[in-house]
């Protein structure tokens, strides 16, 4: 077939594969010129600079249209509504939200082109760092484990959205794509736990990294990751081995609940210690809009965290916060289930109160005067150069501590595990916010932390995850059962591939 963006992917320039330029840590980086990609990645820098370009697609949000993951899943769920200006602002966002998808309509093409070109550059980086001499062994038997945790990221988040993918482990040629097929859900989740394990089982790969390699992958990211994918395929046989993973965090030493649940999120706080592993954004590289409007090769034209700017309320004026574009309204179920608890002070935006105190904001669509509080748009973190709603500069926590614990709860009561333990794991999250000790057992035990988990993850984009594997998603309006699992295959690749690519069930 030939896949639009595959073919584009395998003609870019190296100086496509390095623009990248953040400021945070050690993903700052500048372009190295034009050589063509069969020319460069002939040394231990030039192979680097193409780990950080593979990292930087994690961050990517523009690609055909507006399509942030953090954002996309929120709205899914049932934490919020898709929202906006009115009902035609984002059509891509309220047909997830509504379940009102189909092959041309939704955020699919975006996603798709997205992951796929990780795995690109995460193929192309594995298969040119095996050319390059003299090496030093612990530079690469590191930066091997580090792709391979970044392709199992993206495959993972690919299975997880279309269930049937197509899986390459190298970069291919135009001829090679024509007879590409999908894989079976089961192999996809093969080949992800494959190429997890053999990054967890490289000794290089480090506990923890030193200050200039803050968001660098750690053993527990790995460990993390892979429990996580073990999860999701929901096979109770093999719960105690997703438990066994999340325990290597667990036991590890190396991460802690942040003593004050309102300081996770904030910017100051980044890389705090419950923070497994994030997704760095950064405010100083300006940009424009053509960051998500083109329909030709990737150009993610800034580092910003535009879920920042989405979040906030539509021309709001008033203290603290910035003004946003009001998606993502939290909705009144999520309310009312957080109401009285610790937590929704720090997760939930009550804009009625902000008008009571003679703040003013457009009431947008779906307006349920609730907002995101997690990723709001602080006055004090904006940008002060180029488009400010493009540049917001704080990361995204894409595995907490927490969440470590109560997957790890989960895993070990549906294992037939100690529920001791798994009660130990829910309760230290309980006690962070001061709430009194769960002492169930059982279904009861296991319920509470269902329960647990929305409550502490709330807005954090788990929840429509959460619901699938579960079985809960049946509740949403519009779902259908055995269809809104997965999105639909992008019809301009199944047309692109002719007839190689096959719809998902119910498109």
């Amino acid at each position: 077939m030939k896949n639009k963006f595959l073919t584009q992917n395998i003609l870019l320039l190296a100086a496509l594969l390095l623009a990248t330029s953040c400021k945070k840590d050690f993903l700052e980086l500048k372009p190295k010129g034009t050589e063509l990609e069969t020319n460069f990645y002939q040394t231990q820098d030039q192979i680097f600079q193409g780990l950080v370009a593979t990292y930087d697609v994690l961050g990517w949000e523009g690609t055909d249209g507006w399509n942030m993951v953090l954002g996309l899943f929120n709205a899914a769920s049932d934490d919020c509504y898709a929202g906006g200006s009115d009902a035609s602002d984002q059509p891509n966002w309220v047909a997830w939200d509504n379940f009102t998808l189909n092959p041309l309509l939704g955020p699919q093409m975006g996603l798709w082109r997205k992951y796929y070109s990780g795995v690109y550059r995460a193929n192309l980086i594995l298969q040119k760092i095996e050319a390059v001499e003299n090496l030093d062994p612990a530079f690469k038997a590191r930066t091997i484990a580090e792709l391979k945790f970044l392709r199992g990221y993206f495959y993972f988040d690919l299975a997880r959205l279309f269930g049937n993918v197509p899986v390459f482990t190298k970069p291919i040629s135009l001829d090679e794509i024509a007879g590409v097929k999908q894989a079976s859900p089961a192999a996809v989740f093969t080949q992800i736990e494959k190429d997890l394990t053999e990054a967890k089982n490289t000794p290089e790969l480090p506990e923890t990294v030193p200050p200039a390699e803050l968001g660098r992958v750690t053993h527990g990211a790995v460990a993390a990751l892979l429990g996580k994918v073990i999860l999701f395929q929901n096979d109770n046989g093999r719960m105690l081995e997703a438990a066994a993973n999340f325990e290597e965090v667990i036991n590890g030493g190396n991460y802690f609940l942040t003593p004050n649940y309102g300081d996770i999120f904030k910017q100051e706080n980044e890389f705090g210690p419950e923070s497994v592993f994030e997704i760095q954004y950064a405010s100083n590289r300006p940009g424009d809009y053509n960051c998500c409007f083109n329909s030709g090769p990737v150009n993610n034209a800034t580092e910003g965290n535009y879920n920042i700017q989405f979040f906030g309320m539509r021309d709001y004026s008033g203290p603290i916060y910035s003004p946003g574009w009001s998606f993502c309204p939290v909705t009144p179920e999520l309310v009312t289930f957080m109401q009285g608890d610790p937590r929704f002070q720090h997760t939930i935006i009550d804009g009625k109160a902000l008008k009571q105190g003679g703040a003013s904001y457009t009431i947008g669509y779906q307006n349920t005067d609730y907002f995101i509080k997690k990723y709001a748009p602080i006055a004090e973190n904006q940008a002060t150069d180029g488009e400010t709603a493009l540049a917001w500069g704080q990361n995204i926590r894409a595995i907490r501590y927490a969440d470590v614990l109560l997957m790890a709860a989960e895993a070990i009561v549906r294992g037939g595990g100690s529920e001791a333990t798994a009660r130990e794991y829910l309760n230290q999250v309980r006690a962070r916010v001061a709430l009194q000790p769960e002492s169930s057992t059982g279904q009861a035990l296991l319920a509470a932390i269902y329960k647990e988990r929305r409550l502490e993850l709330a807005t954090e984009g788990q929840r429509f995850w959460d619901l699938v594997r579960t079985g809960g998603a049946s509740a949403l309006p519009g779902f259908t059962a055995g269809t809104h699992e997965h999105l639909p295959i992008p019809q301009q690749e199944i047309e692109l591939s002719q007839g190689a690519l096959q719809q998902n069930p119910g498109y």
